[in-house]
């Protein structure tokens, strides 16, 4: 029996039947489980007759010498089909049943991206995996994933990873947030998303020096054709380790201890969902936490957005200066108020 493109691929699902031991698998249903598979990578289907001849030829000394086994089942003459052995198979460094599963999850969440301008790179990815490992996802909507389609800059996702990963030197035109628009050469280490905003770091040749920025403030990019200059300082593995979000200003800037008051709603939540790695309870009966890390504006941002439940002791500094932005902010409710008592 020639052992084909088509015939190896049976042989593979077959072998993952056979070395499930969760399930009992019939002859028919060794047949609807091969047919599965091959309708949808091949388009063909095959016989019972067919995979009769398939655990011959696996059971043959001479080429795999499976120890497939039919074992009774239920009622009649009716039987299921098993490996002797539980760590028996035909393939050299095959994944497990549990490690396709796995698989099959990872598929099912990574297609949860398909069909996305900033994700065509993915598609190739995932319809690999599915071809190599046989593996069909599933077809119900099970799992959903914050996703904002709207953001701007996704076109630009898939060429700036390209780009980091083949060390490719890029022109960027720029949009700060404050509306100044500026031409820049960097030289892309490291993407991150962070709050359902993509970011891109890389060596600034301007500058001299690591640069941030985010994706959907950028207007174009076209590949730079000079040489890459590459990452030989920073570690990205830990560089994000004494920080919330992306912006690090400074590496040089000091970890501080930042202690932080919730109320007794709020407390539950924020121990269940820490704001960051370093957090510990101070003082459980007063609801208290804290946390280190190196202060910027993300920092700053999670803490608002837990106004009115969180109150900040310490440091001093950070203490006082969101007392002075709540007063700041209070100042234009206050002359709201103001202005509709005048009327």
């Amino acid at each position: 029996m020639p052992t084909n493109k088509n015939a190896q691929l049976r042989y593979k699902i077959l072998d993952r039947c056979f070395s499930n031991f969760k399930h009992k698998y019939t002859i028919d249903e060794l047949v609807d489980e091969v047919n599965e598979s091959l309708s949808d990578l091949t388009g063909k289907v095959i016989s019972l007759r067919q995979i009769r001849d398939d655990i011959k030829y696996m059971r043959d000394r001479v080429y795999y010498n499976a120890p497939i086994k039919a074992y009774p089942f239920g009622s009649g003459r009716q039987c299921y089909y098993r490996y002797e052995d539980p760590d028996f198979s035909i393939f050299d460094n095959e994944l497990s049943v549990d490690e396709v599963n796995n698989l099959r999850s990872t598929i099912d969440m990574l297609g949860k991206f398909r069909g996305t301008p900033a994700n065509v790179w993915l598609e190739e990815v995932i319809s690999n995996l599915e071809y190599r490992f046989n593996i069909k996802p599933n077809t119900e909507s099970l799992i959903a994933f914050e996703n904002n389609e709207q953001l701007k800059g996704l076109e630009y996702l898939s060429s700036i990873i390209d780009m980091t990963i083949h060390h490719q030197p890029v022109i960027i035109h720029y949009r700060s947030f404050k509306g100044k628009e500026q031409n820049a050469i960097i030289h892309p280490y490291y993407v991150k998303q962070y709050n359902n905003r993509w970011f891109v770091l890389g060596y600034n040749e301007k500058y001299h020096s690591l640069s941030i920025y985010a994706l959907d403030r950028l207007l174009s990019l076209k590949k730079a054709d000079i040489t890459f200059i590459k990452n030989d300082n920073i570690n990205f593995k830990t560089y994000f380790d004494h920080i919330i979000g992306v912006t690090l200003l400074d590496e040089q800037t000091p970890i501080e201890t930042f202690v932080l008051r919730f109320n007794a709603n709020r407390f539950p939540y924020v121990l269940s969902k820490p704001l960051h790695s370093s957090q510990e309870i101070v003082n459980i009966g007063d609801h208290t936490i804290s946390i280190k890390v190196k202060p910027n504006n993300e920092l700053r941002q999670l803490i608002f957005s837990y106004i009115p439940d969180i109150e900040v002791i310490s440091p001093t500094w950070f203490r006082e200066e969101i007392k002075q932005k709540i007063e700041e902010n209070l100042k234009k409710y206050l002359t709201m108020q103001n202005d509709c008592i005048d009327k």
